[in-house]
């Protein structure tokens, strides 16, 4: 019995650490912060904070474009910035912003299909924000060349086309004085594509040598915890780039290595948990790319093509794209799918286990569509799950109905070799191969559950379709914690619980159902055992706590049926019905 004690034990702790291992590294073990140098505070002179000047430069693998002087910008709000300069207004059902002609910088992005918070008439998502806003984000597209002047951050640009949506493209044109007309057509589809098709033409009377990019530029990552990088789901740079998808590096490497160069690129940019921006080139197009922090808090991700001779009367033409938008699964999956946009779907960090989590999220997704309510669909996945485990709980009762017949057999043996384990366990194994039982079986349907529920895990984390999902009375919010906690007397008072202490209803009704859910198996023979199983409803229901709603109503309704079949199974198997642990 030693050994299916310990085996439980490693059980356990392993739970326990697949539980909890991300709520403890990021709440005792978070990354270091480094010191945000590209703010200064205003000081008693009234000197306003300021960000670096290079922003927007590339500071990768093109030579950057000339430009004037280096002039510190003066950090505005981001309605300030959009009121100033000149803009071309950009309009889907998907997303609103606009174009800034100063630098031609995509540079204005909400995310109109979603809102910052469940409150009513919140703002939209705001995913894009001009270079002198605290939140600096933006896409810009451009050239190096040798010998020739080519448009700066700080050029301004002539528009043709008055607002960008599926039907009209918008085709932007900035002159040298030497005879190069650089132009840059803009035209979008329903969802989330930008495409950029770059022209250099040269009616100079020589050739010119000319390099064109793809770049974004961040000021600043992800304050918000639930937003940081974690061992579960990746936050930061990340693309498809040599052969692979990259999700080994974050914002902190960069800051540490200042830049990775890659030799190939499907794709590359910053994912957030539920957003993505990211520049892609053409489907096969050779390439080099790189990631970098050119200053401090500040990240780019950049693509570059080889220099290209453009003879006098001659024009080149190359097509970059930036997707900026929500990571919907079939929107990730419609790109990579019809325009071959190599494992764009991977910008979902699914991880090791995407084989599984993917029909999980994709029969879920079905079951919502169909039945309108996510809470309900998130029921009825549980009972599919247990209806197709049926089988296993059978076996599973079958063999603890074969344990309560030989328990007399055990405890005898038990108290005639108390005194000398090893040969204990012999005769153990021995009656246990006599009666041809499998001690372990029982377990069986927990092993199984545990991949179960890290893939709903995953699916409730990770995917768009799933936040913001209401349940029913007080659950507004599948994807986020119980916000109702005893500590705060469910909001009365103006202060919320430490995560290991925010205990909800949800979570005091699985300890509930969990604990008689053990009440009525069996009880073990092991003092140890029945220790552990004493323990485990209220050690879960404070570890689950902090845990996605969605995840505590999938367990909750699993027990519940957990429940009911134990009582099927008790008639089927009257032997097993004997009094319950205490």
């Amino acid at each position: 019995m030693d050994d299916k004690r310990n085996w439980i034990t490693a059980i356990l702790l392993s739970a326990a650490i697949l539980l909890g291992w991300n709520f403890v590294s990021q709440k005792f073990f978070p990354t270091p912060k480094k010191p945000d140098v590209t703010q200064t505070v205003a000081g008693t002179n009234g000197t306003p904070a300021t960000t670096p000047a290079t922003q927007g430069q590339p500071s990768g693998l093109p030579a950057a474009p000339g430009a004037a002087a280096p002039v510190s910008q003066a950090v505005v709000p981001v309605e300030a910035a959009l009121a100033s300069g000149n803009r071309v207004p950009i309009e889907t059902p998907a997303i609103s912003g606009s174009i800034n002609l100063v630098g031609a910088r995509v540079d204005d992005i909400t995310l109109t299909k979603y809102r910052q918070t469940i409150k009513k008439n919140a703002p939209p998502v705001r995913l894009f924000a001009p270079g002198n806003t605290k939140a600096a984000y933006f896409a810009s597209v451009g050239w190096a060349a040798q010998g020739i002047q080519v448009p700066a951050s700080n050029s301004v640009w002539t528009a043709t086309g008055t607002k960008l949506t599926q039907t009209t493209p918008v085709t932007l044109s900035w002159s040298n004085a030497t005879g190069q007309t650089f132009r840059i057509e803009f035209s979008i589809d329903d969802d989330y594509l930008i495409t950029a098709k770059q022209t250099i033409v040269n009616a100079g009377t020589a050739p010119v040598s000319a390099s064109s990019y793809a770049l974004l530029d961040r000021l600043g990552k992800p304050t918000d915890p639930h937003e940081k990088d974690s061992v579960t789901i990746h936050v930061g740079p990340t693309g498809f780039l040599g052969g692979k998808s990259v999700f080994d590096v974050n914002y902190e490497y960069l800051e540490e290595d200042g830049e990775v160069k890659y030799n190939s690129a499907a794709w590359l940019g910053f994912t957030d948990k539920y957003w993505l921006a990211a520049i892609i080139p053409a489907k096969g197009e050779r390439v080099t790319a790189s990631m970098s922090a050119p200053s401090a808090n500040n990240y780019q991700t950049l693509f570059a093509r080889s220099f290209a001779q453009v003879a006098p009367g001659k024009q080149v033409t190359t097509t970059s794209r930036i997707f900026a938008g929500a990571k919907e699964v079939g929107t990730l999956e419609h790109y990579e799918k019809d325009l071959g946009i190599t494992r764009l779907s991977n910008a979902i960090d699914w991880g090791w286990f995407e084989f599984f989590e993917v029909p999980i999220f994709k029969l879920l997704d079905w079951l919502f569509k169909q039945v309108g309510n996510f809470g309900v669909a998130i029921m009825i996945l549980t009972l599919i799950i247990r209806l197709l485990m049926f089988p296993i709980a059978q076996r599973q009762f079958h063999s603890m109905a074969q344990m309560r017949l030989v328990q007399p057999k055990m405890k005898a043996l038990q108290e005639r070799y108390k005194d000398d384990k090893p040969r204990q366990q012999q005769e153990l194994m021995k009656l246990y191969k006599d009666e041809k039982i499998n001690p372990l079986a029982g377990c069986l349907p927990i092993v199984i559950q545990i991949p179960i529920f890290y893939a709903l895990y995953k699916v409730l984390m990770l995917t768009i379709e799933m936040r913001h999902q209401p349940f029913a009375l007080w659950i507004k919010d599948l994807s986020a914690p119980d916000p109702a906690h005893f500590l705060n007397l469910f909001g009365l008072l103006n202060f919320t619980p430490p995560s290991l202490l925010a205990l909800g209803p949800l979570a005091l009704i699985l300890g509930i159902t969990m604990w008689l859910q053990f009440r009525l198996n069996p009880q073990a023979t092991d003092p140890v055992q029945q220790q552990v199983f004493k323990i485990m409803p209220w050690m879960f229901m404070f570890i689950m706590a902090p845990f996605a709603a969605g995840l505590l109503l999938y367990w909750i309704t699993n027990n519940c049926l957990s429940i009911a079949q134990q009582q099927f199974m008790y008639r089927k198997f009257p032997q097993l019905k004997a009094a319950p642990a205490k």
